[in-house]
């Protein structure tokens, strides 16, 4: 019997999907991973589809091959960040909605609205298996956010980052997606209030816990500890709360050392993860990202708001086990005090006990396993027609 064979596009959402493949691969199954453009974070891909210098109408040619591709060779098609092949139609703008846009782009924007998820029916009706992982803002709504939850980011991004619009483009992207997919994963546990019922929380699983030893600092270095944070979006992050409680604890004279980690790739910081003492990851959205998992693979503590509403989501066992030190942007200095004074000696042990964590949940192995499972009882379901 020959191995089922996946397709992990369109995206290389921090490294996820790459590794998601390289671990199916180590355990039997025929995967490949493909994103349409390169990473920003230097993050790798089985496949680039798209060349820097590719043209318009190049690049929708190669769109329309790897769907070609994905119905002649793939059993199953496994979707990330919320989107399928096919082209994401484009809002409206001030711009575009009273008419000053160039022809191009007119044609452009009628196109993509045309072809938007049209590959799903036509994935389906060939017998492939859909899956769909959402990461963050694929799915999050702001007018959900502002309705539900009393600490969030809506209010701190810029205007225009959520929209009466795109709130409502997203649903209608969920809706079609919810139709077609045989699975629906999201891996931050907040988005599963704005998702249909069957769908399930997946853990991040973006690096290969061989390569990311822990690395021990010298217990000298904890005299002034290196505290770091790595904003992809200040405002989403809340970083703003962070440099406040900074300035704050450098005024009453406790010892420490700060960096920003910003605009760098992977292996750039790495570097720096393996120097620090602690992780200040986001403040507002009330779960940890692939940062914090780099981080403590690494035997290094994170400090992070967990949003208790958004445990029922999460394995009961996975809840007691989570090492993450809980903050919001009004605890922030005083938890953060009091790890840096009289806690600082106690980093080390938290950092032993983050990295085993990951071990446990975030794995690539383990949760390729399970993914295995779900990719066979959805080939077998097809079987029985």
């Amino acid at each position: 019997m020959r191995a089922i064979r996946v397709l992990h596009c369109p995206e290389i959402v921090g490294g996820n999907p790459q590794m998601l493949a390289r671990a199916e691969r180590e355990i039997g199954l025929d995967s490949w991973a493909v994103s349409f453009r390169p990473s920003p974070f230097g993050y790798k891909s089985d496949q680039v589809l798209w060349n820097n210098e590719d043209s318009m109408p190049i690049r929708e040619v190669k769109r329309w091959q790897l769907l070609w591709r994905a119905l002649r060779y793939f059993d199953i098609v496994s979707f990330n960040f919320g989107q399928s092949m096919m082209p994401h139609r484009i809002l409206t703008s001030p711009e575009t909605r009273y008419g000053f846009q160039s022809v191009v782009s007119q044609l452009y924007r009628l196109y993509s609205q045309t072809f938007e998820l049209a590959d799903l029916p036509l994935l389906k009706r060939t017998g492939k298996g859909i899956i769909v992982t959402y990461h963050g803002d694929d799915a999050r709504q702001g007018d959900f956010c502002l309705a539900h939850f009393d600490l969030h980011h809506v209010t701190e991004v810029e205007e225009g980052y959520y929209s009466r619009e795109s709130d409502a483009h997203k649903r209608y992207r969920i809706a079609k997606f919810a139709r077609y997919a045989d699975r629906i994963f999201a891996l931050t546990p907040d988005l599963l209030h704005m998702l249909p019922p069957e769908a399930d929380f997946l853990p991040v699983s973006n690096i290969d816990l061989r390569d990311w030893r822990p690395v021990e600092r010298p217990r000298s270095d904890l005299e002034e500890p290196l505290v770091i944070h790595a904003p992809t979006h200040r405002r989403g992050k809340g970083t703003r709360f962070l440099l406040d409680a900074i300035s704050r604890l450098k005024a009453e004279g406790v010892a420490l050392r700060f960096a920003l980690v910003e605009g760098v790739s992977q292996v750039q910081a790495r570097h720096i993860y393996e120097r620090a003492d602690i992780l200040i990851d986001q403040l507002l959205t009330g779960w940890y990202g692939s940062g914090a998992v780099e981080m403590m693979a690494l035997g290094k503590p994170v400090i992070c708001y967990i949003r208790e509403s958004d445990l029922r989501f999460v394995p009961e066992q996975m809840r007691k086990d989570l090492p993450i030190i809980n903050a919001t942007p009004v605890t922030l200095h005083d938890v953060l005090k009091e790890w840096l004074t009289t806690r600082k000696h106690d980093l080390q042990k938290l950092g032993q006990t983050s990295r085993a964590y990951v071990e446990k949940w975030h794995d690539p192995m383990k949760i390729a396993a399970r993914l295995k499972d779900d990719y066979e009882a959805i080939m077998a379901k097809q079987r029985r027609g």
